[in-house]
C-alpha cells in the first residue's frame, strides 16, 4: 500500500475507511496497518476520529508485535501461473500417441481444471477514494445531495455510510465522502462525470486522496 496525502486529510480518509472495515485488509491485523500504524505521527483525537482511534487503540496494544505483522495473503494468480509453467499437461512431444496417452491427457487436463476450480480467482485490487464535492451556494441541501450522490450505483463500488461537511468560505461548505472501488470495474472519472450531471446542485468534484488497499 502506497500512501500520499497531508497528515489532517490522511487522519480524515482513514477514519472514513475504518468506519466500515476493521482492518486495513481481511479480517485481522497485517503488514499494512503496521505500515498505516508507523506513519501516523500520534494518537488520533477518539472526538474526532472515533473510528480511526479504534483501530489505532487495537494495533497498539499488540505492543512490539507490530513489526512481525505478516503481509496480507497475496491473489493466487502467480501461483496459479507457476503451475501453468511447471504442470506438462501433454507430455513429452516424442511420445507415442496412443489410447493411453489420450487417456492420461484427459486426466490430467481434469485434475488441473480441479485445481484451478478450488483455489478460486484472487482478491479484486481495490482503491480508497475521497471525493470532495462543491455545491453552487450555501443554500444547497448537502442532505439531499448526499443521498443523490449514494443513489449511483456500480458493480465494484461501495459508498461511505456517511459524508463530512466541510467549511469551503462565505458559509458554504462541501461535501466530502469515501468510496471503496474495485480498479477493474469501476472508473474515478465515470463517477466525477455522474456526479457533475447534478447540475442543479454541484458546481465542482475533486479527488481530495487516492489510496490502493
Amino acid at each position: 500500500m502506497s500512501v500520499s496525502v497531508p497528515a489532517a486529510t490522511l487522519n480524515i480518509v482513514l477514519n472514513g475507511f475504518f468506519e466500515d472495515n476493521s482492518f486495513v485488509s481481511g479480517a485481522e491485523a497485517t503488514a499494512a496497518d503496521a505500515e498505516i500504524f508507523n506513519a501516523l505521527s500520534a494518537a488520533p483525537d477518539a472526538s474526532v476520529f472515533p473510528h480511526l482511534a479504534r483501530w489505532h487503540k487495537h494495533i497498539t496494544s499488540k505492543g512490539d508485535a507490530i513489526n512481525s505483522l505478516k503481509a496480507a495473503e497475496a491473489p493466487v494468480a502467480a501461483a496459479a501461473e507457476e503451475d501453468d509453467d511447471d504442470m506438462d499437461l501433454f507430455g513429452s512431444d516424442d511420445e507415442e500417441v496412443d489410447e493411453e496417452a489420450e487417456k492420461l491427457k484427459a486426466q490430467r487436463l481434469a485434475e488441473y481444471k480441479a485445481k484451478k476450480e478450488a483455489k478460486g480467482p484472487g482478491p479484486a485490487a481495490k482503491s480508497m477514494v475521497t471525493f470532495e464535492v462543491k455545491p453552487w451556494g450555501e443554500d444547497t441541501d448537502l442532505d439531499e445531495l448526499e443521498k443523490m450522490i449514494k443513489g449511483i450505483e456500480m458493480d465494484g463500488l461501495v459508498w461511505a455510510q456517511k459524508g463530512q461537511r466541510i467549511p469551503v468560505a462565505f458559509g458554504i461548505k462541501k461535501i466530502q465522502i469515501n468510496a471503496t472501488v474495485e480498479d477493474a470495474k469501476v472508473s474515478t472519472d465515470d463517477l466525477s462525470d455522474l456526479m457533475m450531471e447534478f447540475e442543479d446542485h454541484v458546481q465542482s468534484v475533486d479527488i481530495a486522496a487516492f489510496m490502493k488497499l
